[in-house]
């Protein structure tokens, strides 16, 4: 028996009735009714409530303790009547009459309530974050993720992988997010980067005869913060196979992934096995690589009507013949909709830079015709095609958008989630996961109009390696995909490029010469070059995992300790400034901004 409890919070039942017991934790709530002081003590495993009447010699003392103060009590358990049972905690059939206490941890006043669910400004609950964590909820979502995390460690092991700790310190790497850098005291002028993935290390781990390896891996980025990605640092789970192809990636995940998910909610799993779609596809019918298939909307193109005769919106027609494409998303039984309904879908799409959503109703009196503002503009033969095109029936509504294809792209994938949205299509008590496969090898740099990797650039191009047409980039198809859960990306993976003068060959096309790859990659390309086995891999996102389970919309609710949008930790004052000795020893000096 420990000095300090005989039980936690949560255990004391009907059965501890009348024994002696000693509790320790934070004072939750107290509730005075003059004669008669009840305080909720609160612990990591839940609450009991404890009683201590007038006539006791520690009743004013206790009376004024601030909440939060950590105590401990003797006392003895007695039944709750039968009215005054609290079904909400496991220990709602005592109390713990108070005999004792003792105060172990004295409290200031506190700038948030613990016990309340109120909303607090992120600058004080960041800043006083030690006690945000006390707080129900996000205290019962950091121990969520460590249960999670214990779990699909356990997963791993049993799917035959070997947990291995990678490197921290390690070179910068290109084709990628901005790298933290660390100067190198021994090494005068030169710096380590804290890794932002271990790519390089876990297919090395591979080359050097291993056959599966995972790892619970820290990852370090300079990138902003998102309301699913946290600024500076995160964690994923690292893994990596060797002698695999797409596919047997794919069991190890969709398994992994559907144990997980049932183990830890009660929400059902939309596919066991997850839907592969293609970028092309998924570009076409959501207008993103993340769609969420909870939404039953489907953007279609239109483009060919607009050059019938029959059709005749011209502001439409010019921009096809100008090079737009044309997207509608049909909405199912809309009909009856009010005017307004349209006007604001319409009014919303050019609030976000858009010139706005063109829409008609399908309806049918003598002969089938559309109603609305440019409804008049379409023939009877044109409607029926349409509609066959795109599963639109009588009583159906079309919205319709014209521009260049990505900006098209943009604004029929966010109209497509407003408008489901709007009218309540989405059900939140479901997960559905997709791959998406099939990524283009290269892209085209929107600022520089050069060719660049789109993905992973050590990821293995598609097809028959002696007949790749490298005059045709663009054309390129690589093993690389994602995994997508309700419109949040988990993960990319791909299936490694283990063969250098494949490799040599296609960072030529990104502008690399081959210097440039062995000087960037020298420790990859060295290893590549005896005997590397094909390998293939895949790093799920801890943080977004854990924020799917929790059912959080904000990843700084499933982080111990998180920093905020600017990339600080308001805690511990970071990032501080640091004294000349220790810029001298590191052979370093500042540079004052102008």
């Amino acid at each position: 028996m420990s000095k300090y409890r005989t039980h936690n919070c949560n255990e004391l039942t009907k059965k501890d009735t009348g024994d002696s017991v000693i509790l320790s934790g934070w004072i939750n709530k107290k509730r005075d009714h003059g004669n008669l002081l009840f305080i909720d003590l609160r612990d990591n495993y839940g609450i009991t409530q404890c009683i201590i009447d007038k006539e006791n010699s520690h009743f004013e003392k206790m009376e004024k303790l601030q909440l939060e103060t950590v105590i401990k009590i003797n006392g003895k358990v007695i039944r709750r009547s039968d009215d005054s049972t609290n079904k909400e905690l496991n220990t709602g059939d005592i109390e713990v009459s108070i005999d004792s206490f003792e105060m172990l941890g004295v409290c200031k006043e506190l700038p948030l309530p613990i016990f309340s669910n109120q909303e607090y400004a992120e600058e004080i609950r960041l800043k006083y974050r030690f006690l945000d964590l006390r707080r129900k909820k996000i205290h019962e979502n950091i121990i969520l993720r460590s249960k999670v995390i214990s779990f699909i460690r356990n997963e791993m092991n049993k799917l035959g992988f070997l947990e291995f700790q990678t490197p921290i310190l390690t070179s910068s790497s290109p084709e990628g997010a901005r790298d933290f850098l660390v100067p190198s005291r021994l090494n005068p002028g030169k710096f380590y980067a804290l890794p932002q993935a271990p790519q390089q290390f876990k297919q090395l781990v591979m080359v050097s005869g291993f056959d599966k390896y995972f790892q619970i891996a820290p990852c370090f980025r300079d990138e902003d913060a998102r309301a699913d990605r946290s600024p500076g640092e995160f964690y994923q789970l690292d893994l990596e196979m060797s002698f695999v192809e797409q596919e047997d990636i794919f069991n190890v995940v969709e398994k992994l992934f559907v144990n997980t998910f049932k183990k830890f909610s009660s929400k059902k799993l939309l596919f066991n096995k997850f839907p592969r779609i293609t970028y092309k596809e998924t570009m076409l019918k959501y207008g993103s690589d993340k769609p969420d298939l909870r939404n039953p909307l489907i953007i279609n193109d239109i483009t060919e009507f607009f050059l019938r005769e029959d059709v005749s919106f011209e502001i439409f027609k010019k921009l096809v013949n100008s090079g737009s494409n044309v997207r509608c998303i049909v909405t199912k039984n809309t009909k009856d909709k009010p005017r307004s309904f349209f006007d604001n879908i319409d009014q919303w799409a050019k609030e976000q830079g858009a010139s706005g959503l063109a829409y008609f109703t399908i309806e049918k009196e003598k002969s089938i015709f559309a109603k609305g503002p440019i409804g008049k503009f379409f023939s009877k033969e044109s409607l029926e095609e349409m509609m066959s095109k795109t599963g639109a029936e009588i009583g159906d509504s079309i919205f319709l958008a014209c521009d260049k294809p990505v900006e098209l792209e943009k604004i029929t994938s966010l109209a497509r989630d407003k408008i489901a949205k709007d009218l309540n299509l989405i059900d939140e008590n479901v997960f559905a996961f997709c791959w998406i496969v099939d990524y283009p090898m290269f892209e085209i740099d929107e600022f520089t109009n050069k060719i660049k990797f789109s993905h992973n650039p050590f990821s293995m191009p598609q097809g028959d390696k002696n007949k790749i047409n490298y005059e045709k980039p663009l054309e390129i198809l690589a093993y690389q995909y994602d995994i997508v859960c309700n419109g949040i990306e988990l993960s990319s993976g791909a299936i490694r490029n283990h063969i250098p003068e494949l490799m040599y060959k296609l960072f030529n096309i990104a502008g690399y010469s081959k210097i440039d790859v062995e000087k960037k990659f020298s420790g990859m390309i060295n290893a590549l070059s005896y005997g590397a086995p094909p390998h293939g891999g895949i790093a799920p996102g801890i943080d977004r995992i854990i924020m799917l389970l929790a059912n959080e919309k904000n990843i700084r609710e499933v982080t111990m300790f998180p920093m905020n949008q600017n990339a600080q930790d308001l805690m511990m004052n970071a990032p501080s400034g640091v004294s000349e000795s220790q810029l001298k020893e590191l052979n370093l000096s500042l540079k004052t901004k102008e």
